[in-house]
């Protein structure tokens, strides 16, 4: 049992609380380091998927988790990113003063799928700054079936429904592919660290603060003198600049790009992700990752075992997302992450452990009563 004792402010915004975060989160990066030279083929795509996934929902995390903003339409931003990637990576761009078209290399290509990610992220976040609660949801939908309509129909860039081809990372001087295998899973793993870090940073600072200040009550942060509609469009910018960056690194991953691949189920799954996960923590987005790239493993399994004319219906995935989804705001609001700190806070405190420690009240914030 550990009991930590603060003798100053600058504890309340530590990465690492205490000294076992160092030794517990070393000894992971040390097994995730050595799993591509221990592991099949298979399982180093498979946690290389994990990575991507993760990115994508500490992305979404930072939004609607920390910022309390709900978005169905982050499969756009996936998509925006993925697309961005394949295009100045392969086909490029056709400039009026160049015979051939301008091709980038991946180090200018990714930070730029970002970048326009982000912008995308902008053009939803304005509009939608007076929109809340279901409102944004159904706002943030219609944005992502827009996209996936531009992404099917804009032939000349997109190929359309025919698709298009990834070009490889491949650096000739070096004779090196850094889409290949073990290579590739050091890069997601990489841009993964580097995310995470990047948002617990951002979360300690005072933006950060702001942003979960207008999570929990607007009234109140605009009281404080935080400016909504700049927190608010910032919170986008962010959270779609990161998701655009996952979906590079995913459109590495499968080589060929569809408007299939990035539809409103992907949305869904995200979705699924950070509330499945845990809303309000970073653990939460990498809890979330594993289940939802599991999930669908476990799915095939399930419909063996399941009548034909129910297994085989095309509905039947999102129907069981949909549930889960339902179950877990319904049963355990706090996701996974939070079920597990019940399960070590019962251990630490054991037997002095109280049911109630965990019971649900309704409250209210004195400026919220006033609605």
């Amino acid at each position: 049992m550990r009991f930590l004792f603060k003798t100053s402010y600058e504890q309340d915004i530590r990465i690492a609380k205490h000294s076992g975060y160092y030794w517990s989160y070393g000894a992971l990066l040390l097994v995730v380091l050595a799993a591509p030279y221990l592991l099949d083929e298979y399982y180093i795509g498979q946690m290389t998927q994990l990575y991507i996934l993760a990115i994508a929902g500490v992305g979404l995390m930072l939004l609607s988790g920390y910022t309390g903003l709900i978005s169905l339409g982050h499969a756009a931003f996936f998509g925006i990113g993925a697309y961005t990637e394949a295009v100045l990576t392969g086909n490029g761009i056709p400039l009026p003063f160049m015979d051939e078209p301008l091709v980038f290399s991946f180090f200018v290509s990714f930070p730029m799928s970002g970048v326009l990610a982000a912008l995308a992220g902008v053009a939803i976040g304005i509009p939608a700054l007076r929109l809340t609660g279901i409102y944004l949801a159904i706002a943030t939908f219609a944005f992502a079936i827009v996209v996936e309509e531009i992404l099917s129909r804009w032939e000349s860039v997109t190929n359309g429904y025919t698709g298009l081809l990834v070009e490889s990372i491949y650096f000739e001087s070096l004779d090196f592919d850094l889409t290949e295998g073990v290579s590739f899973y050091f890069l997601c793993l990489g841009v993964l660290i580097a995310v995470i870090l990047f948002a617990l940073n951002l979360l300690r600072s005072s933006t950060g603060r702001s942003m979960m200040a207008v999570r929990d009550s607007e009234i109140s942060a605009q009281s404080m003198g935080v400016n909504l509609a700049q927190t608010k469009t910032l919170a986008f910018a962010l959270s779609a600049g990161i998701t655009g960056l996952a979906g590079a690194l995913f459109a590495h991953k499968l080589g060929f790009l569809s408007p299939e691949s990035f539809t409103v189920l992907q949305s869904l799954e995200l979705l699924v992700l950070v509330v499945v996960g845990g809303l309000g923590s970073i653990h939460g987005a990498i809890f979330g990752a594993m289940f939802v790239l599991a999930l669908p493993q476990a799915l095939a399994i399930m419909k063996d075992y399941l009548p034909h004319y129910i297994g085989e219906q095309p509905g039947f995935e999102p129907l069981i997302f949909g549930l889960i989804l339902i179950f877990f705001v319904m049963f355990e609001p706090l996701g996974i992450y939070g079920r597990w700190l019940k399960v070590k806070l019962y251990f630490q405190m054991f037997p002095l452990y109280k049911k109630a420690t965990f019971k649900r009240q309704k409250s209210y914030m004195k400026s919220e009563r006033l609605k």
